[in-house]
């Protein structure tokens, strides 16, 4: 089950909502509806689902509607039509009292201004909600302690935001949303008004405390290079409705139409794939093959060389042609011999980018190898250039 299952949800902003509504299901654009009705079409028939535990990025150009739909799901927004389903249970028209609550406890939200309180202190201001809650306030000091400690900020509990620098900011209001222990993060261009060196600061700690927190995540974002840095999966918005759905390498390497393709043009490929999406099947001969048996696979595949598996498939090495041609003429039983063992290796998770100079250097190609020693797959020069 989805954690959050978003219903071909529509948000129309007028006074006549009904009216594009009809014209939507009719085919018009935005445009024409804002011209025909002066009803303007924020989300238009979006369905999704979140997985529990992902990074789930919205991201599209300003007025595309990622921020209006991030609001739809706890409600900021209220939605003209369509199902918002938390953890199964709908949320779309619970009463005021209940939709308190799942704001309070469940859905915690990160805004692109800091929103600080400016006469409490850094504790104080993180310990907010738990305070609205009725919660005492030793138990909510001590909470406010252990999330400010999460996110780097241990020691800085009795200052006040004038004297933080805006990425500490922005460590507060992710402490302040992370202290009532919400199931869900919505974090709404969170990082846009900081410093590019801050902003990338900040990505790698989100992605740091992700490690440990396991939340499930909403992310709003503009900018590509943040949405596929963060995100598992990828929504891209235009006028209001999601033109793509996907991994940032399946946005990457299959864009659904030209306004994807526009949108992803200007990546630097090698610095966003990882070599898992890059490599070929890895050739291999078994180490209790003879030196015959590697000689006739390198003529049939046209390579100077072959990795070596053992029987549950981990890497032994590599042989050569000329290796195993003067093998074989003393006619030596298995590869064991004839093991070199110094080529270059790489998990794949790594970027493209880290093993291109690593390739330029090496006669060999890259192994890609799991952490338990398997032979995964194979990169050459042409691969990583892709």
């Amino acid at each position: 089950m989805a954690k959050i299952l978003v219903e071909n949800l529509y948000k129309i902003f007028g006074d006549h909502p009904e009216q594009a509504l009809k014209l939507l299901r009719e085919g018009c654009s935005k445009d024409e509806i804002l011209e025909k009705t002066k009803q303007t079409v924020g989300i238009n028939n979006v369905s999704l689902a979140v997985n529990e535990g992902e990074i789930f990025v919205l991201m599209g150009l300003s007025g595309s509607g990622k921020s209006t739909l991030l609001r739809c799901l706890n409600r900021l927004i209220e939605p003209t039509s369509g199902r918002i389903v938390l953890d199964g249970r709908e949320i779309t028209h619970v009463d005021e009292a209940e939709l308190r609550e799942i704001r309070r406890k469940r859905l915690g939200m990160v805004f692109q201004r800091f929103a600080l309180f400016p006469h409490r202190t850094v504790l104080d201001n993180v310990a907010y909600g738990l305070e609205v809650q009725g919660v005492n306030r030793q138990e909510r000091s001590e909470k406010a302690r252990a999330v400010l400690e999460l996110v780097g900020l241990k020691g800085w509990e009795d200052y006040y935001p004038a004297n933080l620098s805006g990425g500490m900011q922005q460590r507060v209001g992710l402490a302040r949303a992370l202290v009532s222990d919400p199931d869900v993060l919505l974090m709404d261009e969170p990082f846009s008004a900081l410093d590019p060196l801050i902003r990338r600061d900040m990505q790698d700690e989100l992605l740091s405390l992700q490690s440990q927190v396991n939340k499930t995540i909403v992310f709003v974002t503009h900018d590509l290079d943040e949405a596929l840095k963060l995100g598992d999966r990828i929504a891209l918005m235009k006028d209001g409705a999601i033109v793509q759905l996907g991994t940032p390498e399946e946005i990457l390497t299959r864009p659904a139409d030209d306004y994807v393709r526009r949108f992803v043009e200007d990546v630097d490929m090698p610095r966003v794939l990882t070599v898992e999406e890059v490599m070929k099947p890895a050739e291999a001969v078994a180490l209790r093959d003879d030196p015959g048996v590697a000689l006739r696979r390198m003529r049939e595949l046209g390579l100077s060389s072959v990795f070596v598996v053992t029987r549950d498939r981990k890497l032994a090495g590599l042989v050569t042609a000329d290796d195993a041609l003067v093998a074989a003429g003393r006619n030596e039983e298995d590869l064991s011999g004839i093991l070199i063992q110094d080529f270059p290796r790489t998990a794949p998770g790594t970027s493209v980018s880290e093993i291109i100079l690593v390739l330029a250097d090496s006669r060999f190609p890259v192994a890609v190898v799991h952490e338990d020693g398997r032979l995964l797959g194979t990169v050459g020069q042409v691969q990583a250039c892709l």
